[in-house]
């Protein structure tokens, strides 16, 4: 832990701010091979939902409000045509949502940060989901193993919005994923990646607790 006396995102200055310290070395290193620009850091949620954020993920554009305490929706961010999943949130303030995979209930993690969808190892090996192997790598902070495989899914779907035949990334993802959340109910079974954010154009907000996607 550590704490920055001054932390700007924009025109928001937030003081005496307390953050986290880790190794963000892989993460860069996996930045470098893909040629996009490294990172200094991770926007928490502690920040994200004090400031009643709304990111949209298509648009790459992060909205933070100066007064939370104003009312009223972000300015310019229009949910006409979208359709409304609303997210859980855990403890430790992790984002969940609910889906069904091949017709099985789950959760997925939403995790902007992933650079694809990936499912649990295990929760695959019990749906006996066939996987393929592959020569990635994830570079997801707290993973001790970062073999990537493919999974093919028949369907998998997010509210109204059904995707057929998804290929998946399939990963141990027990550093992310424990405290027996894969036999609960419903499991939660991976993470919800940038791919299918970017792809149906979709909103977080962290205000009403609510994640927005368009077929």
């Amino acid at each position: 832990m550590a704490i920055a006396k001054s932390f700007r995102l924009g025109s928001l200055n937030l003081v005496e701010e307390p953050v986290v310290i880790i190794d963000l070395g892989s993460s860069n290193r996996a930045a470098r091979l893909l040629h996009e620009q490294e990172i200094d850091g991770i926007i928490g949620a502690d920040i994200l939902f004090s400031t009643k954020a709304v990111l949209d993920c298509q648009q790459q554009l992060l909205i933070l409000k100066m007064d939370p305490e104003l009312p009223g929706n972000a300015p310019g961010v229009d949910f006409h045509g979208f359709h409304a999943l609303p997210m859980h949130v855990s403890e430790s303030f992790n984002l969940y949502v609910d889906t069904s995979i091949n017709g099985t209930p789950a959760r997925l993690m939403v995790d902007t940060g992933a650079f694809a969808t990936l499912l649990h190892q295990s929760f695959v090996r019990q749906m006996r989901i066939p996987t393929r192997e592959t020569p990635f790598t994830s570079a997801a902070v707290n993973l001790k193993q970062r073999g990537v495989d493919i999974a093919r899914i028949r369907r998998l779907s997010l509210g109204h919005i059904n995707i057929v035949g998804k290929d998946v990334g399939v990963v141990d993802l027990e550093g992310l994923i424990h405290n027996g959340l894969l036999d609960a109910t419903p499991p939660v079974a991976g993470l919800l990646g940038s791919e299918i954010l970017r792809q149906h154009h979709g909103i977080i907000d962290f205000g009403t607790r609510t994640l927005y996607l368009k077929k």
